[in-house]
């Protein structure tokens, strides 16, 4: 058998169904890669290190013997954990020997890798131009045109079980807090997994917007360009803000109540320090009042001066977007219900659809 070199659009759909291996170091690999790709690296980092460290200072010959210092005596490990890995994958059959595999550019890694696996008897594909043809691929993404709706409302609102319950009538949904492991706020990494890299964020989103065109209708929450840590990517914010906003507008105690909920039981110590984070907004005497609250165990009243700082500068942000008062659909509902508030916004939903169809 010949190792086969796909393109990155080949290389994604047959990723689909079979196990791909990102032969980079531990690192690379960590920092950001392909979802789902699992790693297998043909040098660690300091391994790595010195080989490219040979290459600069000594020559590619040299590097290359460095190399195989490395990789002679793991070649036996690393065909017997590709043969683990491709009996454990969720996505390829156990019956199925293809594997792809790809390196940074698609060079000398992938290359190695792809010679061993080959000679044992896989079948082997690789990516032309490796992870960064991929990362190429990945920004074309964000700039291309989508049809995005917008669920929008006050903090408390409920808007993201609001956005699952869409997706359980059959609406396509990309959640982008979820990606981000954070909710938006400065509470909103409490209780969250790490947030990925921006890099690997990016990875995670385009991936998600790749399935679909512009005709698809694309249900997002409303959201600041930024996520915590993670900015969504500026050619996509631009589109998401042309988009129409479905605004559920519910009362202020209502919301009040539902937060006081959400975070009413998370640490302590954590809520003071988010609150300090935006200490120079919300002002020192707001932010003395808030924490002190919290001191006193009087949560709800905490964030009510959070609720009515976040009000603030939601409807500053809602409006400042062109033709906001065409793109804004103001919805009242009175409390914070998940399955009752996706059945209002269905029926808003649902007549839109049929002028689109007509």
């Amino acid at each position: 058998m010949a190792v086969k070199r796909l393109n990155i659009e080949d290389f994604l759909e047959l990723a689909k169904t079979h196990l791909v291996l990102d032969v980079r170091s531990p690192s690379e690999y960590e920092h950001a890669h392909i979802p789902k790709a699992q790693n297998l690296p043909l040098f660690s980092d300091e391994e790595r290190k010195v080989v490219g460290t040979a290459y600069k200072q000594m020559s590619r010959e040299n590097a290359i013997k460095f190399g195989l210092d490395y990789f002679g005596p793991n070649m036996r490990k690393m065909v017997e954990k590709v043969e683990l890995l491709s009996k454990t994958s969720d996505k390829a059959p156990h019956s199925s020997k293809k594997i792809l595999v790809h390196c940074w550019r698609g060079g000398m890694r992938s290359g190695a890798v792809s010679w061993l696996l080959d000679l044992y008897g896989f079948q082997i594909f690789t990516l032309e131009g490796g992870y960064k043809a991929y990362r190429n691929w990945i920004l074309q993404q964000f700039e291309k045109i989508y049809n995005f709706n917008i669920i929008g409302g006050f903090t408390g609102s409920g808007k993201t079980p609001l956005l699952y319950g869409l997706q359980q009538n059959n609406q396509t949904i990309i959640d982008l807090e979820g990606l981000a492991n954070h909710k938006g706020s400065a509470l909103g990494g409490i209780g969250q997994a790490p947030q990925p890299s921006q890099e690997m964020f990016e990875n995670l989103l385009g991936m998600a917007l790749s399935k679909y065109d512009a005709q698809t209708p694309i249900f997002l929450e409303d959201e600041s360009q930024r996520i915590g840590n993670m900015q969504i990517p500026m050619a996509m914010w631009q589109n998401m803000r042309k988009g129409l906003v479905y605004f559920i507008d519910i009362p202020f105690e209502e919301r009040l109540n539902y937060l006081t909920e959400e975070y009413g039981k998370q640490n302590k110590s954590e809520l003071v320090s988010a609150i300090m984070r935006i200490q120079k907004r919300l002002g020192g005497l707001e932010t003395k009042n808030a924490i002190n609250h919290l001191l006193e165990n009087d949560f709800k009243e905490s964030f009510r001066i959070l609720l009515k700082y976040y009000d603030k500068w939601y409807e500053k942000g809602l409006y400042n977007r062109e033709n906001a008062q065409e793109l804004i659909q103001k919805i009242e509902v009175q409390i914070v219900d998940c399955e009752v508030n996706t059945n209002i916004l269905m029926n808003h939903i649902r007549p839109l659809s049929v002028d689109i169809k007509v």
